[in-house]
């Protein structure tokens, strides 16, 4: 199985490195625009390979995409990352044109491929790169959904003293500060409700601290944070090569469901070897549909800048 990822800085790269000391592709091509760039990070990651036990083949390419012929997925991080102080929002109008260069050129050399969406704001660059390309909606997946799962686990198990590998727990809605919707109802530790644990009070500290966890990374780093996100990438490519039918929230294209059509946003589903094989329509309640609702809107306005892209 061969893997590209577009976009060679932190996110890709360390996309790129846990994809391959577990094994989940034989080849990954990282490719950048940066002269030498790609090819060093690929260089540096191969050098690993005595010392970790892998055996994928990593490739850097500098804006060669006819290196990435024939690849099974493609993931797309390029575009600039957050600054301390800015919004996913306000990465726009810069990475629409990134975003949509990029798609066109992957899919003259890999016309099958299932495209999975990272570029911020992620919601609407998935939303562009299906509009652009034409896809099927199953082939076209934004992958912020299981970062901000995966972060708000991590502040449930801070709050419960649990790990974290034994708490379920769900973020739909929008990849955005405020648009982002953790499901504390529904959050369990090892099947039990993490309601009879911890306070309301406690509970909407986690949702708080969730939902301002990208821009916390931000502030302490400078800059995006990188192994979460890369590791999110890899354990949804990972579904998606080995057909393992995992549920994971994902921005994807909605028609009906959740009451919403024409919009790509994050919701449960099941991910396998055709990319987004179900969307699972959960029983809200009405607070949780309110807000659904209203994470739905803010994804709508920001779509609307993109009129002028896809013409």
């Amino acid at each position: 199985m061969k893997v590209t990822v577009v976009g060679a800085g932190n996110v890709g790269a360390s996309c790129a490195d846990v994809i391959s000391y577990r094994g989940i592709a034989s080849e990954v091509v990282l490719l950048d625009i940066r002269e030498g760039f790609a090819e060093g990070k690929a260089m540096d990651l191969m050098q690993c390979a005595t010392n970790t036990g892998f055996n994928t083949v990593i490739t850097g390419v500098t804006n060669d995409y006819s290196k990435t012929a024939n690849s099974d997925v493609v993931v797309i991080t390029s575009g600039i990352p957050r600054k301390p102080g800015m919004t996913r929002e306000e990465l726009i109008g810069i990475n629409a044109g990134i975003v949509k260069s990029v798609a066109d050129n992957v899919l003259t050399h890999s016309p099958n491929a299932i495209i999975v969406v990272v570029s911020n704001p992620m919601d609407t660059m998935t939303y562009l790169t299906l509009k652009a390309t034409g896809l099927p909606k199953n082939r076209v997946i934004g992958m912020g959904g299981a970062l901000d799962s995966s972060r708000f686990r991590y502040y449930l198990s801070k709050a419960l003293d649990k790990p974290s590998n034994d708490i379920s727990a769900m973020v739909i809605g929008g990849h955005g500060d405020t648009t982002m919707i953790p499901l504390t109802r529904l959050a369990s530790y090892n099947g039990i409700p993490v309601s009879q644990f911890l306070s309301e009070e406690e509970l909407a500290k986690v949702a708080a601290a969730t939902m301002v966890g990208g821009a916390t990374l931000t502030g302490l780093l400078g800059t995006s944070a990188w192994y979460a996100p890369g590791a999110s990438v890899a354990y949804l490519v990972d579904s998606i090569l080995n057909d393992q039918k995992k549920m994971i929230a994902c921005s994807v294209m909605l028609e009906g469901e959740y009451g919403q059509s024409d919009i790509c946003i994050g919701v449960p589903c099941i991910i396998g070897r055709n990319g987004v094989e179900q969307i699972l329509d959960i029983n809200l309640n009405d607070a949780e549909k309110a807000a659904f609702a209203k994470s739905a809107d803010a994804v709508n306005n920001m779509n609307g800048d993109l009129s002028t892209i896809l013409g």
